[in-house]
């Protein structure tokens, strides 16, 4: 009987949250990587990329549907506590949509996870933003065997948020005119990173490692 997902010659891969800054350039790197057979983002809208190795699946995060067979994810989804409305919905995002998404894509078969966290995360931490990051990580790492959970944790990012429609964050512009003004004053886990960075960090890890792996933001500093 055929399937609307025929079996793939190449890793098959999700993404949630690819309409953000590091997701967009996750989504790139894997539409242009020949390994990967095929690509499937999970939106609230369609996003503006085309290939015909994309498909694209538009949910309601709270309750998703079940997935094409899967090699691997990369949770990317994010919002601030300002653009949320609250700190209920901002956990609703960064927390909830994305341990779902995880969930749904181990059930789905993949075994491999990258995850865009934030310097600081700590499930313990008195910051908000900063608990809700540590607890998503810690939960992720109870979910049961998988082959790799490669976790991120880039410092103040920078990037064209503009061409993503997204409001400007000042944090981030001023953290990365520090960065230009101080070098190699700043530890290089606290300078500001380039969003592409991480994504490339990420891509590279993700299929390759094994076990739990944590990248600083000072390891995915260029050299």
């Amino acid at each position: 009987m055929e399937t609307p997902y025929p079996m793939a010659n190449g890793r098959r891969v999700l993404i949630a949250g690819a309409s953000r800054l590091v997701g967009r350039e996750i989504l790139q790197g894997l539409l242009a990587d020949d390994s990967v057979a095929q690509v499937h983002v999970l939106a609230r809208r369609t996003p503006d990329v085309r290939s015909e190795k994309l498909t694209n699946h538009l949910v309601d995060f709270r309750t998703l549907p079940e997935l094409p067979p899967l090699d691997e994810a990369y949770l990317a989804l994010g919002t601030t506590i300002k653009i949320a409305g609250s700190q209920l919905a901002f956990r609703a995002v960064d927390f909830d949509a994305n341990l779902a998404v995880a969930r749904a894509a181990m059930a789905a078969g993949a075994r491999r996870l990258g995850l865009v966290s934030a310097i600081g995360a700590d499930a313990q931490s008195r910051v908000f933003y900063s608990r809700i990051k540590g607890e998503l990580e810690a939960a992720l790492t109870t979910l049961g065997p998988l082959d790799a959970l490669v976790i991120a944790r880039p410092s103040m990012l920078h990037g064209d948020r503009a061409r993503l429609g997204q409001p400007a964050r000042p944090g981030e512009y001023w953290g990365l005119r520090v960065s230009q003004l101080l070098g190699s004053l700043i530890p290089a886990n606290y300078r500001a990173i380039a969003a592409r960075d991480v994504a490339r960090a990420l891509l590279a890890r993700v299929p390759a490692a094994r076990g739990r792996e944590l990248l600083l933001s000072g390891d995915m500093q260029p050299a």
